[in-house]
């Protein structure tokens, strides 16, 4: 999909320009401050080259980003060159977002001790641009101790607005829970589907009622979930959410768990950019519906 096409649709729906729908938001719980409910992770897809075959695609995809009031952009010291596409792009002229909407820039720290720690997050920091990180997340869990010490002296400083902690693995989730329980984190990141529900348990409610944000890694399962039912037509209750599509669908699921802040899925390609905001407006699922579509793909 073209810039001219991705923006066509995105006037069509009353998502930029003089329409007056905009991407659902919710707040982060420990100040309020509003997040569009549709994020954008960074892992595979923005690790490239200079190439303008590689880039321009990536461009469009964050100029679509933004046209819907998107903001949370998720990277890692550990996604290759991402985090400085990320800034490269972003740093552009002309400018890739839409007036009056700020990017979210979110990053990690993924090394063992306090030095190499500091060194990492200021690397991160000079390849995406800012003087300020929004958002610092401990990658995986790695020294978590020593580096919350640091994230917690930096966001003193003013350094960084926002600190988290992250595990990809569900045998850490024991591990997430005791951390939002006894640290009182501003974000967890977590994986969480409709078909891996095992957050719903325990670290999803912890969270809801320690008032810790919640980033959601992985809502397409790898994009197995979307593989398993291409080419099957969508069920009639996709209609009562607006759904137009099997990836509003699961990105419509997650988000109809309340403790859920900001699903982030990976894309290189602006038509499913396009087709991913899509599940920020509109309604949403109840319970009573989310149940029916775990019972409906058999999970």
């Amino acid at each position: 999909m073209s810039d001219e096409l991705s923006r066509r649709r995105f006037l069509q729906l009353g998502l930029v320009g003089a329409g007056t729908t905009r991407m659902v938001t919710r707040k982060i719980p420990r100040t309020g401050e509003e997040l569009p409910v549709i994020g954008l992770g960074t892992w595979q897809t923005f690790d490239v080259g200079d190439g303008a075959a590689e880039r321009s695609p990536l461009g469009s995809v964050l100029r679509t980003f933004f046209a819907a009031g998107g903001r949370l952009i998720d990277s890692s010291p550990m996604y290759g060159r991402a985090e400085s596409v990320v800034g490269e792009l972003l740093a552009g002229s002309p400018p890739l977002a839409s007036p009056g909407v700020s990017p979210f820039l979110a990053t990690k720290v993924w090394t063992s001790g306090r030095t190499r720690g500091e060194e990492q997050m200021r690397t991160s920091m000079e390849r995406m641009r800012t003087k300020k990180m929004d958002l610092m997340q401990i990658h995986n869990l790695v020294d978590w101790r020593t580096q919350l010490g640091t994230l917690r002296a930096w966001k003193a400083a003013g350094k960084i607005r926002y600190l988290g902690v992250t595990h990809y693995q569900l045998d850490a989730f024991d591990d997430l829970e005791s951390i939002i329980k006894k640290e009182k984190v501003d974000f967890v990141q977590l994986p969480y589907s409709i078909a891996v529900r095992k957050a719903e348990e325990r670290l999803l409610p912890a969270a809801a009622e320690q008032g810790t944000a919640v980033i959601v890694m992985r809502p397409f399962e790898g994009g197995s979930l979307l593989r398993d039912v291409r080419g099957k037509p969508l069920p009639p209750w996709a209609a009562e959410i607006d759904c137009t599509s099997w990836a509003q669908v699961f990105l419509k699921f997650i988000l109809g768990h309340p403790a859920v802040t900001c699903p982030i899925p990976a894309t290189s390609k602006p038509e499913h950019i396009a087709d991913n905001i899509l599940a920020g407006v509109g309604r949403m699922p109840d319970e009573p519906l989310r149940r029916k579509m775990v019972q409906h793909l058999g999970l």
